[in-house]
């Protein structure tokens, strides 16, 4: 009689798409912030 065993968990193969995509959300947040100050700062300058 076999016993059931759980499917193995994904081993290093995944780790380096999961730091991948976690690099990138984070530069593309610090990009977002960084657009977001630029914005501020020009409308701040902008002569009236």
């Amino acid at each position: 009689m076999t016993r059931h065993r759980a499917p193995r968990p994904v081993g290093a193969g995944g780790r380096p798409v999961e730091r991948a995509v976690t690099i990138g959300l984070a530069l593309a947040v610090v990009a977002g912030l960084g657009w977001i100050v630029g914005m501020i700062y020009t409308l701040v300058q902008w002569p009236l």
